[in-house]
């Protein structure tokens, strides 16, 4: 059994990566070196994203829902002022809004055959994110 986080971190995952990436460095002017500290990932990473070899596997820019996420986050690690706890719930919350469009379905299949996908709906309905 392939857990639907598994999936997201080969695809959901690197695509909100790659566009805090973009943001850090389009609209903040940063530099890779200061982006891949913000992020907490190795200045190869950034290149990558900045050059859309990594995190393109699905589109997410697009999504209404994740670009406010995408701002808050990128707030809260330029000001300085994150706390780790605010931070994880704003992933996993922006990790939820582009589960469900149904964006990932089809790399669940891929990932594990035996996924018929109009039978499952689990990302589609399924949206706990704990609020504490």
């Amino acid at each position: 059994m392939i857990a639907p986080c598994e999936v997201a971190v080969k695809s959901v995952v690197p695509a909100v990566k790659a566009l805090m990436t973009k943001e850090l460095v389009e609209k903040y002017g940063l530099k890779q070196d200061r982006v891949a500290e913000i992020l907490g990932i190795s200045q190869s990473a950034v290149s990558k994203y900045t050059r859309q070899v990594r995190g393109y596997v699905i589109k997410i820019d697009n999504i209404d829902e994740v670009q406010p996420l995408i701002d808050e986050m990128i707030g809260m690690l330029v000001s300085g002022s994150c706390q780790r706890m605010e931070l994880l719930r704003f992933f996993c919350r922006t990790c939820m809004t582009i589960r469900k469009t149904g964006l990932m379905c089809q790399f669940c299949q891929k990932t594990e055959s035996r996924v018929q996908i109009r039978e499952c709906s689990f990302c589609i309905t399924y949206s706990y994110v704990e609020e504490r």
